[in-house]
This record gives C-alpha cells, structure tokens and sequence, in this order.
C-alpha cells in the first residue's frame, strides 16, 4: 500500500483537495436546498466521497491516455499534453 501511494502521490492530493472542496459545496447546497444541517451533512458526505473514487480513476485513465498519445506521435509527454 505503502509504494501505491508513493507512487500516486501527487494524484492522491490532488484528490484529497478536489474532495474537501466538494464536500464544502455539497454541504452548502445541501443546507440550502433542504434547510436541515444533518441532511445537508449527510447528502455532503455520500456523493462526494464515490465522486472522489471516481475522480481518482478517471485521473489515472486520463494519465494514461496521455502517455499513449505521446508515444504515438513521437513527442515528450510534456509537449504532447
């Protein structure tokens, strides 16, 4: 787990700090929609989170895409992308 997470690094924060912010919104959304603090928390928690999970995958797939579409090209990743 431990090299996963070496390894993702940079993914794994970028997720953490796209899923506190979603929470933040959803929550306010929440409160707005249905004026009870406990819904809004409990709306704010689910979605966010598979949002998250997902977030985490469609990065990694994107990533991928990426390197492949450099390498059919023939140019670095970084001038591909």
């Amino acid at each position: 787990m431990a090299n996963f997470a070496r390894a993702n690094i940079e993914t794994l924060k970028k997720t953490a700090s796209y899923y506190v912010m979603h929470i933040t919104v959803a929550a306010m959304v929440g409160y707005a929609v249905t004026g009870n603090l406990w819904m809004a928390l409990t709306l704010s928690l689910v979605e966010p989170t598979v949002q998250a999970v997902a977030f985490f995958f469609h990065e990694k797939a994107w990533e991928r895409w990426s390197q492949q579409r450099s390498a059919r090209i023939g140019m670095p990743q970084s001038v591909a992308a």
